[in-house]
């Protein structure tokens, strides 16, 4: 369960981190993808453990109310699951048919797009 909250936490993260203050994004940067401790950061930034608990707890909230109202991360993994679909089917079906296995390939979102 934690497991897959931080990795839903991160999603969420790469997709809305610029809606975030500076000071959300590090935290988060730090207490979820560097796995620091609320100690760490709380001593990094020179403030108590607990502010940097309801910190990141009020930016968690913040990235679910985004992905509610923008259903970026939803939308993005629904599009993959059917691209991953169609790949499987063209790669079974027209393994040969070069064309259609570079236009299927082309449908593929990457981070530097």
């Amino acid at each position: 369960m934690e497991l897959e909250k931080n990795n839903y936490i991160n999603s969420l993260f790469e997709f809305y981190q610029p809606l975030l203050t500076k000071k959300q994004s590090d935290y988060i940067q730090l207490y979820y993808a560097d796995d620091y401790s609320l100690g760490e950061i709380a001593q990094d930034f020179n403030v108590s453990r607990q502010a940097v608990y309801d910190n990141i707890r009020r930016s968690e909230k913040i990235l679910e109310s985004y992905e509610k109202e923008l259903d970026l991360y939803h939308s993005f993994t629904v599009r993959n699951k059917k691209l991953d679909t169609i790949r499987d089917y063209v790669e079974k079906k027209y393994p040969s048919d070069k064309k259609l296995n570079e236009l299927v390939n082309s449908l593929e979102i990457t981070e530097e797009e």
